[in-house]
């Protein structure tokens, strides 16, 4: 009796899924009251399964980011989740497809632990130094995940539109976050909230240019002098807009 091949849970999609054809194009046309297809039981597994997978792939990848440095090899990557370069690339187009899942899950993670930070009751200069803080604890904790998010790899496929510039969408979120606060504070105040986003984003943007200096040339210097040296500045021009006694000035 003949055996039937193993087949890798990995390898391709279930015979379940579905095909397309010219009928199924059809039977979309216009005027056509054909319900929507339904979708096998196994293809959402399918889906499941994938999902999972690329999940368990990013991980392995940011171990082994922290075992061997921003500028990882996929078959570090491969290693980490013992498994083969083969597999990796089933699951992600390229490296830049890898370094896209990466950035979403540390962006996830940056996001609410500075949003964290600074959801504390206080007066705005001490939430102020709480978020500056938070984000270089980020940086003295994982220097190298850092490193990685800020250097997107070089692709050979054509960046399109979705693809997205994370670094840039990351600064842009914290900024609109530390803005909505100086906003806040302002309408607290009676006072015009206009210039509270330009606040926020030339907040965002020094902590982050002070960071990758921090990391790169004075990592000799304390995280607390740095997060003082950059709140001190910061306050020093927002001291007559957002605090207690603007509103009475």
């Amino acid at each position: 009796m003949s055996r039937r091949p193993h087949r890798h849970e990995d390898e391709g999609q279930p015979r379940g899924g579905r095909r397309s054809s010219s009928t199924d194009d059809a039977a979309g046309g216009e005027g056509s009251t054909a319900p929507p297809p339904r979708r096998d039981k196994r293809s959402s597994r399918w889906d499941e399964h994938r999902r999972a997978r690329r999940t368990e792939l990013t991980l392995a990848t940011i171990v082994a980011i922290r075992q061997h440095g921003p500028d990882v090899g996929m078959s570090q990557v491969a290693a980490q989740a013992r498994t083969s370069k083969t597999v990796v690339y089933r699951h992600f187009a390229d490296k830049f497809d890898l370094y896209q899942a990466v950035c979403e899950r540390v962006g996830a993670v940056i996001v609410a632990q500075v949003a964290e930070a600074m959801r504390v009751a206080g007066p705005p200069e001490q939430i102020l130094r709480k978020g500056i803080d938070a984000y270089l604890v980020l940086i003295e904790r994982d220097p190298d995940i850092y490193r990685y998010v800020m250097r997107p790899p070089g692709s050979e496929r054509t960046v399109g539109a979705g693809d997205g510039d994370f670094v840039g969408d990351l600064t842009s979120f914290i900024g609109d976050h530390v803005g909505g606060i100086i906003s806040t504070e302002l309408h607290r105040q009676g006072r015009d909230p206009a210039p509270a986003v330009t606040w926020g984003h030339a907040v965002v943007g020094m902590v982050r240019s002070v960071g990758d200096h921090w990391l790169t040339s004075r990592p000799e210097v304390a995280r607390e002098v740095i997060t003082e040296e950059i709140a001190d500045l910061a306050w020093g021009g927002l001291d007559r807009t957002v605090n207690s006694s603007a509103a009475s000035a």
